[in-house]
């Protein structure tokens, strides 16, 4: 086998792939780019994307570039109201809250959860758990620059 039997790949399941990409707001407001750093290789399907990335990726082969929109479904989710919950200011008990501030709560299972400060009123405090790029239609902005068979470790 040549080293050119990679050439005609497309993104699929099972492939390990390396791109450049950009993630935008509405308004272009960049929330994430790897342009001006190493570019992300990644497997199809191992998680590290959410599949609303990948599902328009699939089928691009090396050398292809493409702009895709994200509608909130497909990416972060909904804002949803019940995401926000109203705190007692003793619950903070090392970190003084304030407003902008993210902060990383316990969840039910034990795990981490990042909440923004939103509002702070007398000994209440309000926590915005949803993700921060919820709600919002994004754009993800794609130059494939390698595809090949990912090797299983």
């Amino acid at each position: 086998m040549s080293n050119h039997d990679t050439q005609g790949l497309r993104i699929d399941e099972g492939m390990e792939v390396t791109l450049h990409f950009t993630l935008s707001l509405e308004d272009g407001t960049v929330v994430d780019s790897t342009r001006d750093k190493q570019p992300a290789t990644f497997q199809v399907g191992d998680g590290n994307l959410p599949p609303g990335f990948e599902q328009p990726l699939k089928g691009l082969a090396t050398g292809e570039s493409g702009t895709f929109e994200i509608t909130p479904e497909h990416a972060f989710g909904q804002h949803n109201p019940q995401n926000i919950q109203l705190l007692k200011r003793d619950d903070f008990d090392s970190d003084e809250p304030e407003v902008g501030m993210v902060m990383s709560f316990a969840d039910a299972a034990g795990g981490e959860l990042p909440g923004v400060i939103k509002d702070i009123e007398g000994e209440q405090v309000e926590v915005d758990f949803n993700h921060p790029l919820a709600g919002r239609i994004l754009t993800f902005e794609v130059e494939v620059l390698d595809v090949k068979p990912a090797t299983t470790h």
